[in-house]
């Protein structure tokens, strides 16, 4: 009977069945010989057969992920419809709907309002909804991780299948650039090696072998390769033993799924917002309707005014407002490389007191280069970065017999640019990396591969940590070595210094040893070259690499991108903590954070994953909440997550980076997830918020920027909107109180304000750029309110104002008609002209309150009266549109209103000059008073700028 893998086993695990072999039953896959592996998936050299092939793909189902089914587009337009905003101005709707029908006779104006409140609750939905299905759309065309198809043997031949078919016991082939497919076991391996950065974070490239791994964990094992993982060098045969969610890409994700969305700051903010502003509009109009019924009013009467009023002090304008305001955001990080998927994480970005970064591809260039040359006795510096050959090497001449040797001995090839890529490497990053140098010390690899081409080699192995080619030149074979500086050194007799060839005595040796050491300490990978000339031709590795002449030592490192450490250093400005999450060797996770400037102090704590595993809750939160620079290195998927629940748990809005399936968890849990858009993989991008589409770490600096800017610009808004709900509200109260049988401002004036006259100014505040502080400032406390008192002092206050200029002229109008207050009626002109003035009093004072909340305590003549131009015009045109509702005979129909005269107009305007006159004399007043040095300092900047 065919003997399969058990569905749900442990993928590491091969259960026994009837036809398994003695040694083989409950064997770990990694523990097993190629030959036993062949046997325990009931295939062989030729593959599998294609009808078997199709039982098994029954039987496991295709290899993929299975991803969440996104809702559908009629399900998240109806989740617009379940903010708190929305579900109050619906009932409102409902319930004018309601007045109208128990009218008699029915009231048409009622019936207006109640299709306009629906009407703006629609508007708002469209509005949200479409900025996230842009968004969305935008962030689906990265998608592309997993490979779409592999080479594998089926009925002896072989064939390139949908990587969907894969199944357990395929026989797949490996060579240099494919991407691995499916987790599988080696059963033949030809220098073989890949990169398991998406997998563990290490960005190094690791040698399989098809030998037995006594390894416990078959991710640990170097005869296993992993779905999402890349063939960096060699060719192999490897038996599919996992396919999708059994693989380790699989668990990954699946833990990724589990994790829950986290809300942001802004979501939690706003949520209380509505609660409290609907909870106060609902009870002020419960007391008014209680107020008009004792008054004698008819019931209908004095519910459309209770009404009146809570549509006044709910912001309508306020989800619309906050939407675009946000998709400003987002275009404004677009152009500084940073996509945004979710409106209202351009906002968290900005709140966010701790980044726990990763290493490879963000903070670093993801392209290995050789930085200095021990050769000849002596150092010798190499300039330049990356994959593109300009630079040079001191003292070429010296070692250029060493990278004749490296080169010699490498089977990658560099590739020049071609349309919009640069230079690249195909095969091993280290290899591009000798190349590179060689290209810099005036060497033509090319050349000098026909000028000595190769008749053996000895592939990379990893237990002798060594790679050797065997070439002939100048009618002499050599053979070239390179590997591990300590396997290399073991195995040489003599070294190069001073242009000729010595006995490699003790001191000599030590001295190798030493400079081995002084570049590991700089966190650089190190490679030891060596040479023999060979009589013959050798029978094995071990006789070949013996009595080797040593040339030297190469020190590479992953670069640091040049713009990384202007970025952290912005960040430490701002007072956010950087935290590294990698999983690279502690050594050199701490080089590479001090070039950048992640670490300064002589003592960094260091922590790595095997520690952490030792720590429990109350030791973790010790751990993350000590002082001073944290570094955490071979860390798994798990921990990253531990360490960002536990920063979270501490009060912090941690954002995450990173690139790889590793990261995926953290990005999910975190605040704020930041994943690769350039190099990162699909899961990665899956599971954050924003993509960096140039992989750059200095564009999370400028979206952290843009998203505290955009919080001060809705806070500024906030005051805007809010204060005009104060000079609606206060004279209809007002009226009530002074028993005028009519409101001063009717529900669709109020929507008119709303929706026409203040939704374009307050994205003109939304829009402002951020001040030349933002990054000079801490991040704002976790627990500070949206609504805070000094917001709500501001906007009382010119609220204050506002409303005493609009109740002026509202009773001046009433009183001057003479008219008793029981004899007004609803078309009564002088009425109508009433509330005319009553809206545009609102309007023109809206149009100064603009200028006056553009800046917390500068005069608005310091920043500039017209220096944003798009506030005027949109000022302009709410001023516009109350003139047409004044003067425009359909328009005067649907609100009731009337003509103004100029005089009207001048009044008006002069109320609006106060309220400027009145906030520039607040402003004025708190920079009198104590602040603190910095504060003081910051003002005066900003008083000093043009």
């Amino acid at each position: 009977m065919p003997r399969h893998p058990v569905a749900g086993a442990p993928a590491d695990t091969v259960r026994p069945s009837a036809a398994a072999p003695p040694e083989a039953s409950g064997t770990p896959v990694q523990r097993l010989a190629p030959d036993a592996v062949l046997e325990a998936f009931a295939t062989s050299s030729h593959g599998l057969t294609s009808q078997e092939a199709d039982a098994r793909l029954r039987t496991y189902g295709p290899n993929e992920l299975a991803r969440p089914r996104p809702r559908g587009l009629w399900r998240r337009f109806a989740a617009q419809f379940t903010d708190l905003f929305a579900v109050v101005l619906i009932a409102s709707s409902a319930l004018t709907f309601l007045a109208y029908a128990l009218q008699d006779p029915p009231d048409p104006g009622n019936l207006q309002l109640a299709f306009a409140i629906l009407g703006v609750v629609v508007l708002n939905a469209v509005i949200g909804f479409a900025q996230e299905y842009s968004a969305e759309r935008t962030a689906q065309t990265l998608q592309a991780m997993v490979p779409h198809t592999s080479r594998v043997l089926r009925d002896g031949q072989r064939r390139e299948l949908p990587s969907g078919a894969l199944v357990p016991g395929d026989l797949v082939l490996l060579e240099a650039g494919d991407s691995v497919s499916a987790d599988c076991r080696i059963v033949e391996a030809h220098g073989l090696s890949v990169n398991n950065a998406p997998l563990t974070g290490e960005s190094s490239a690791v040698g399989r072998t098809p030998e037995p791994s006594a390894a416990g964990s078959v991710l640990d094992s170097r005869n296993c390769v992993f779905m999402g993982t890349m063939v960096v060098s060699g060719s192999g045969k490897a038996v599919v033993h996992a396919t999708g969610a059994a693989t380790e890409f699989g668990r990954i994700f699946r833990l990724t799924q589990e994790a829950p969305q986290q809300k942001t700051p802004l979501q939690r903010e706003v949520a209380v917002m509505a609660r409290r502003v609907a909870a106060l509009a609902i009870a002020i109009g419960a007391g008014v309707f209680a107020l008009r019924l004792q008054t004698g009013q008819p019931l209908v009467s004095a519910f459309v005014f209770a009404l009146g009023v809570m549509v006044a002090l709910v912001p309508e304008g306020l989800p619309a407002t906050l939407s675009v305001s946000l998709a400003i955001g987002v275009r404004r990080m677009a152009r500084r490389q940073a996509l945004v998927k979710r409106l209202l994480a351009v906002e968290a970005l900005g709140s966010t007191t701790v980044i726990c970064t990763d290493k490879t591809g963000t903070l670093t260039q993801a392209e290995m280069t050789v930085t200095r040359i021990w050769g000849d006795g002596a150092w010798h510096p190499v300039s330049g970065v990356g994959y593109a050959p300009i630079g040079e090497v001191s003292d070429p001449a010296t070692v250029r017999e060493l990278l004749r040797c490296a080169v010699l001995c490498t089977d990658a090839r560099l590739v020049p640019p071609t349309g919009r890529e640069g230079w690249r490497v195909l095969g091993d990053t280290t290899e591009g990396a000798i190349l590179v140098a060689a290209a810099k010390a005036g060497l033509d690899a090319d050349a000098e591969k026909e000028a000595a081409p190769r008749t053996g080699e000895f592939p990379f192995d990893p237990v002798r940590k060594l790679m050797s080619t065997l070439t002939h030149r100048a009618d002499a074979d050599t053979l070239c070595v390179k590997g591990a500086p300590q396997e290399l050194l073991a195995r040489c007799t003599r070294i190069r210094l001073d242009g000729a060839e010595r006995p490699l005595t003790e001191a000599l040796r030590q001295g190798v040893v030493d400079a081995n050491d002084s570049m590991a300490g700089q966190g650089l990978r190190v490679l030891g070259v060596a040479v023999r000339r060979m009589e013959e031709p050798p029978d094995d590795a071990a006789a070949a690499e013996s009595e080797l002449t040593f040339l030297g030592l190469l020190g590479m490192l992953d670069p640091p991108r040049p713009e990384v450490s202007d970025a952290v250093q912005a960040c430490r400005g701002a007072g956010i903590r950087i935290v590294m999450l990698t999983g690279d060797h502690p050594l050199t996770a701490e080089a590479i954070a001090r070039r950048v400037g992640i670490v300064t102090d002589p003592s960094p704590t260091v922590v790595t994953g095997s520690r952490l595993d030792t720590l429990d809750a109350a030791a973790l939160d010790a751990l993350v909440a000590a002082p001073g620079q944290l570094l955490l290195c071979r860390v798994s998927p798990e921990h990253k997550m531990r360490v960002v629940a536990a920063l979270q748990a501490r009060g912090e809005v941690v954002a995450v980076t990173g690139d790889g399936a590793n990261d995926a968890p953290a990005l999910k849990h975190a605040d704020i997830g930041v994943a690769m858009g350039a190099g990162g993989t699909d899961v990665a991008r899956e599971a954050s918020e924003m993509v960096l589409l140039d992989d750059s770490f200095a564009s999370i600096t400028a979206a952290v920027e843009l998203g505290r800017s955009v919080y001060r610009n809705i806070r500024k808004f906030l005051a805007y909107l809010f204060s005009h709900n104060i000079a609606e509200l206060v004279p209809i109260l007002a009226a009530a109180f002074a028993g005028f049988p009519l409101v001063p401002l009717t529900a669709m004036q109020i929507l008119a304000i709303d929706l026409g006259s203040d939704v374009l100014p307050a994205l003109a505040l939304g829009a402002e750029p951020p001040e030349r502080d933002t990054m000079r400032r801490p991040p704002r406390d976790r627990h500070e309110r949206l609504f805070s008192a000094e917001l709500v002092r501001r906007f009382l206050f010119l609220g204050t104002v506002m409303s005493i200029g609009v109740c002026t002229v509202f009773f001046w109008q009433i009183h001057a008609s003479g008219i008793p207050y029981d004899d007004f009626t609803a078309d009564d002109p002088a009425y109508r002209k009433a509330i005319t003035l009553t809206q545009a009093a609102i309007v023109v004072g809206q149009f100064f309150n603009a200028l006056a909340v553009r800046t917390d305590r500068l005069s608005v003549f310091g920043a500039g009266l017209f220096s944003n131009p798009r506030l005027i015009a949109a000022g302009c045109f709410g001023v516009g549109l109350m003139a047409a509702i004044s003067y425009a005979p359909p328009l005067q129909e649907v609100f009731h209103t009337a003509p103004l005269s100029v005089t009207d107009w001048a009044v008006l305007t002069a109320f609006g000059v106060l309220l400027l006159a009145a906030e520039e004399l607040r402003k004025w007043w708190v920079r009198r008073t104590p602040v603190t040095i910095e504060r003081a300092a910051i003002d005066n900047d900003k008083e000093a700028a043009p």
